[in-house]
């Protein structure tokens, strides 16, 4: 038998996975959520502060700033990431935790990870 509320489609199912990550990972000024959301053709990600409920900054793999000769969607991934870094140390954030929004810790969110810490990010 299945359940009456299982999810169902595939966005359903990683809903309910980043549920299950937030509950133990929450940003605050000090510290911020480093959120990824992920879509077929673009990365984006963001500083968001928990307790008072703001976006403190976010960039996508089209923003100003980002790297004009990067081919491939990993690649934008991961300067997507050093500029993030870049940004945070200018606001003057140095430490983050990291929420992986329900995706795998692989590919493109991976190297989103890898991009902050190459910036200057400590996790």
């Amino acid at each position: 038998m299945r359940a009456i509320h299982s999810p169902k489609t595939r966005e359903e199912r990683r809903y309910r996975r980043h549920l299950r990550v937030r509950k133990r990972v929450s940003g605050t000024s000090e510290r911020p959520r480093l959120v990824v959301f992920r879509s077929i053709k673009h990365i984006y990600a963001q500083l968001v502060d928990d307790d008072r409920g703001v976006t403190l900054l976010g960039v996508s793999d089209g923003s100003e700033g980002m790297e004009a000769e990067v081919k491939g969607k990993v690649a934008k991934a991961k300067a997507a990431g050093k500029l993030l870094a870049g940004k945070a140390k200018a606001a003057g954030i140095t430490k983050v935790v990291f929420d992986r929004g329900g995706y795998r810790y692989h590919g493109r969110v991976q190297a989103v990870a890898d991009g902050a810490r190459e910036g200057g990010l400590e996790f």
